[in-house]
């Protein structure tokens, strides 16, 4: 007799994450259409309406490691819900700032709290519910991420076009609380795995989250993240800039980021499910080769088919190694912790990715040219491909929580 097929929640749950990474970071990385329309209205300088921007990847890296912690311990549909709150509270006060302090105050601070509240607690609760294709899962949620270009930004800027930007801000804030709110509550508690393997118990056991922020390998991992991102980050932001420089037309120059963009969106899928039939580690050096030759091969394009094309296998890496340190932080320090330990490396992620475009606008204002940005992201590049390789692919449940990487006896599966 054949058992009937259940259907498995977790996939709500990983729907769920994938909206809320896609209102909170397309909300924040909207900023980029508002720039212009804000900037003109208010007389404020695109300097202090940019700076919101580096404001909320600094605020998001920090409110990160907080509520990763949080939703160890309250549960993760708390923190999203507080996150969601914050989220259209930041938008909807933003929109009415009289001055550059406020909108600052609102859209760079409150709005990067809100934005590190969805990310990590989601990847988590993700990576508990599925576990036979938690690569996937897990890269599905972040795919939220790759779709905001193409939804919140085209959104905001009809919504500018069509009114002003204050109401453009107030009707997405507005907006942002009638998607996620709901939302939050088809979160729920992973249940508890029937029969897990010896090695993914033993995590929950051995340490805890004080002990895990201090084994070298949350520092290989942690270091891992923020080299990946200072190194691609950079030249994400400035590639429109880049294209221009080489001749291409502005409007042109645009479909070339967005190219990018979608490819991204497709690495995070492929790289995902590569990673559940070969493991999270390979992919994970493999895809950091990828985009540091990438980021190298910058130094030689020129031509708009040059660019499409590079664009194309950039994004493929870029995007997709992002949700694989999700995967190894569960696999290592196992789900009761990972909440924390994941949000801590996100920290460091962000501060990666608030490096990469002040180096890029410093270099070019000094230089009048990208030369040095692409050779200095290779060689951060580089130096992710070093650090990654040195994190183990999987920790031996006997061993206790300061086991180094590179024994020789890691258990296999």
């Amino acid at each position: 007799m054949n058992k009937p097929s259940r259907f498995d929640y977790g996939w709500v749950v990983v729907a769920a994450g994938a909206l809320m990474t896609c209102v909170g970071f397309g909300t924040m990385l909207s900023l980029a259409v508002f720039l212009q329309p804000i900037s003109e209205a208010m007389g404020w300088s695109r300097a202090g309406v940019s700076a919101a921007a580096t404001l909320d990847f600094l605020c998001m890296g920090f409110a990160a490691f907080l509520w990763g912690a949080l939703s160890d311990r309250f549960g993760t549909r708390i923190v999203v819900l507080a996150g969601s709150v914050l989220l259209g509270l930041g938008l909807v006060t933003a929109s009415q700032a009289t001055s550059l302090w406020q909108f600052q105050l609102c859209f760079g601070v409150l709005i990067g709290i809100a934005a590190g509240s969805f990310y990590a607690p989601m990847m988590a609760l993700a990576s508990a519910w599925i576990e036979k294709n938690r690569s996937l899962a897990v890269a599905l949620v972040s795919a939220g991420m790759g779709v905001s270009p193409v939804t919140i930004a085209p959104t905001a800027s009809w919504l500018i076009t069509a009114y002003d930007w204050r109401t453009a801000m107030l009707v997405i804030g507005i907006a942002s609380w009638a998607l996620l709110i709901p939302a939050c509550f088809l979160v729920r508690p992973a249940p508890a795995p029937a029969g897990g393997t010896a090695a993914d118990a033993a995590p929950e056991v051995e340490l805890t989250a004080a002990q895990a922020l201090r084994t070298p390998q949350f520092i290989a991992l942690a270091a891992a993240h923020f080299a990946c991102c200072a190194a691609h980050s950079g030249p994400i932001f400035h590639m429109v800039s880049y294209a221009m420089v080489c001749g291409i037309a502005p409007l042109t120059a645009v479909t070339v980021y967005s190219v990018a963009g979608v490819s991204g969106l497709g690495g995070r899928l492929l790289l995902g499910a590569a990673a559940d039939r070969i493991g999270a580690k390979p992919v994970l050096v493999g895809g950091l080769l990828v985009q540091a030759m990438c980021i190298a091969t910058y130094l030689a394009v020129a031509q708009l088919g040059e660019f499409y094309a590079l664009s194309v296998v950039f994004g493929l890496a870029y995007g997709g190694v992002m949700p694989l340190y999700a995967v190894l932080v569960r696999e290592f320090f196992g789900a009761r912790i990972m909440g924390t330990v994941f949000g801590a490396v996100s920290a460091f992620a962000s501060l990666g990715m608030a490096l990469g475009p002040w180096a890029g606008g410093l270099v070019f204002d000094n230089f009048q040219r990208y030369t040095w940005l692409h050779a200095g992201s290779f060689a951060i590049g580089l130096a992710a491909v070093a650090v990654a390789l040195s994190f183990p692919t999987k920790r031996r449940p006997s061993l206790g929580p300061y086991y180094e990487p590179g024994s020789s006896a890691l258990p296999t599966r």
